[in-house]
C-alpha cells in the first residue's frame, strides 16, 4: 500500500485514480449487452435459454427450479448454517421493520382532505450470482426489507452450476426469506427476461441484486423500463484510525474488502504514523493464511493507500471527500463523530465492528452506494420497494378560495386550458 501525507495534492491524486474505476462501461461491453437485451426482447424465453447454453456451456436441468428442490435444499441443509442465516434474518428484519412508511391524511377546517398512500411493488426480481460469487447473504439483504415492504411476489433468477444444478445454499437463503419463484438463468439475459417478461418469466416493476460488469450493464441500460436498486462499482472500505486501535485489526479490516475484487479499494486515513509500519507488518503476516491472497494483494497494491492526516478534522474531512461504500471510526470515542460523517454507505464504530458484521449479521442493510455515490444514493432498505400516490379532495368553496391563485400561475406560465379547467367550474357564478 502506498503511504500518502496529505498535503492538498498528493491525496487528491489518489482520489483521481479512485475515480477512474468507475469510467464509463468498455463500448464492446455495451454493444454485447445491447444486442443481448434486443434479442430476449424479441425471443422470449427460447432466446434466454440459447444463450444459457452459449455461456454456460449446457442448459440446466429446469428452467424454474420446483417447490420440491427448494424444500429439499432447506430439509437437507446443515443445522449450524440454517440457524446462522435464521439469526441474522432476525436481526435484519428487526433493523428494517422500523423503515416502514406510513400513510397518512390530513383533513383542513375548510374540508380539503389531503394524503399520502404507501403500498409495496407488485412484483420484483432478484439477481443472485452463482458459482464462487454465490452469496446467501445478498439474498437476505434484499428479500427481507422487499417482504416488509409489501412486496407481493419476488422473482429469483440465479445461474446454474457447471453440473446444471442450483446452488443449494442460494436455494436455502431463498427458502427461508419467502422468495417466490426461481429460474435458472443469469447474465444480461436474465435481467432483460425480468425487465420484459417472457412466457415464463413474469415481468417485473424492480430488479436488484449484484452481479458483473454484464449484469451491471443491462440493469443500466434497461432502467426506465424497469426500477434497479443502483448501479455499483468496485467494493471499497475507509478506516479511520488514531493509533488506539490493534494494528492487526486494521490490518483484518482492510483485506475484507480487498479480497472482493482486484478493482475494490482499501484506504486507511490515520493520525499516527507511527502505527503504520505496524500495520503493514500485520498485512504480511495474516495476508499468507488467506484463500484470496493474489486478490488481496493485488487490490491493495493498486487502489490501497494510508494516507496520514496532521489532525482528526483533517481525516475526516477526507473521508468526507472519498464519501465510502463503507467507514470504520477507529478513533477512541468513536461516537462523537457519527454526525460529522456526512457522506458514506454504512459506518462501523469502535474496535468490535468491523465491517463483516453489517456484511451478514447486525442488521443493517450492506446493499451501499459506492464509488463516492454516497454523496447523494442511501443504503438499499424497505423504501426501495415501496411506492408512493398522493390525494387530494377540495370542497367548491375550498377551490372557489384558491381559484384566482391557480388561474394566475397557469396564465403566467401560458397553460390556457389548466386556467380553463379551473375557472370552467364557476361560470355560472358570474352569470
Amino acid at each position: 500500500m502506498k503511504v500518502i501525507y496529505a498535503n492538498g495534492k498528493d491525496e487528491y491524486e489518489f482520489f483521481k485514480e479512485l475515480d477512474k474505476r468507475h469510467v464509463e462501461t468498455d463500448k464492446k461491453v455495451t454493444e454485447t449487452v445491447s444486442e443481448i437485451i434486443d434479442t430476449v426482447r424479441k425471443g422470449g424465453d427460447s432466446a434466454v435459454k440459447a444463450y444459457t447454453e452459449k455461456f454456460d456451456g449446457k442448459l440446466p436441468q429446469y428452467y424454474e427450479v420446483p417447490r420440491d428442490v427448494i424444500n429439499d435444499a432447506l430439509t437437507e441443509a446443515d443445522s449450524v448454517f440454517t440457524d446462522a442465516l435464521l439469526n441474522c434474518i432476525e436481526n435484519i428484519r428487526s433493523f428494517h421493520e422500523r423503515q416502514k412508511s406510513q400513510s397518512f391524511v390530513d383533513t383542513k377546517e375548510n374540508g380539503v382532505i389531503l394524503g399520502q398512500r404507501v403500498r409495496g411493488l407488485e412484483r420484483v426480481g432478484l439477481y443472485v450470482p452463482g458459482g464462487t460469487a454465490a452469496y446467501p447473504s445478498s439474498v437476505l439483504m434484499n428479500a427481507v426489507p422487499a417482504k416488509i415492504a409489501g412486496v407481493k411476489e419476488i422473482i429469483m433468477v440465479t445461474p446454474p452450476l457447471k453440473d446444471g444444478t442450483p446452488n443449494k445454499d442460494i436455494l436455502v437463503a431463498a427458502a427461508l426469506c419467502g422468495v417466490d419463484r426461481i429460474f435458472l438463468s443469469g447474465g444480461a439475459q436474465a435481467i432483460a427476461a425480468l425487465a420484459f417478461g417472457t412466457e415464463e418469466i413474469p415481468k417485473v416493476d424492480k430488479i436488484v441484486g449484484p452481479g458483473n460488469i454484464y449484469v451491471a450493464t443491462a440493469k443500466k441500460l434497461l432502467y426506465g423500463t424497469v426500477d434497479i436498486d443502483m448501479i455499483a462499482g468496485p467494493s471499497e472500505i475507509l478506516v479511520l484510525s488514531d493509533g488506539t486501535t490493534d494494528p492487526a485489526y486494521i490490518a483484518a479490516d482492510l483485506m475484507s474488502q480487498a479480497e472482493h475484487d482486484v478493482l475494490a479499494s482499501s484506504v486507511l486515513v490515520t493520525t499516527d504514523k507511527d502505527s503504520v509500519e505496524k500495520i503493514f507488518a500485520q498485512l504480511d503476516r495474516q495476508m499468507e493464511k488467506l484463500s484470496r491472497k493474489e486478490i488481496i494483494k493485488k487490490s491493495l497494491d493498486d487502489y490501497g493507500a494510508v494516507i496520514v492526516c496532521t489532525d482528526k478534522d483533517q481525516a475526516i474531512e477526507m473521508a468526507n471527500r472519498i464519501a465510502p461504500e463503507h467507514i470504520e471510526i477507529l478513533f477512541k470515542d468513536p461516537l462523537e463523530y457519527v454526525g460529522r460523517i456526512n457522506n458514506a454507505g454504512s459506518m462501523f464504530l469502535g474496535n468490535f465492528a468491523p465491517e463483516p458484521l453489517g456484511d451478514y449479521y447486525a442488521g443493517p442493510n450492506h446493499v451501499l452506494p459506492t464509488s463516492g455515490t454516497a454523496r447523494f444514493f442511501s443504503p438499499l432498505g424497505v423504501n426501495s420497494f415501496e411506492k408512493r400516490s398522493s390525494f387530494i379532495y377540495y370542497t367548491q368553496q375550498a377551490l372557489r378560495e384558491a381559484k384566482d391563485d391557480i388561474v394566475c400561475v397557469a396564465e403566467k406560465e401560458g397553460l390556457t386550458a389548466h386556467a380553463n379547467s379551473i375557472k370552467v367550474r364557476f361560470e355560472t357564478e358570474k352569470e
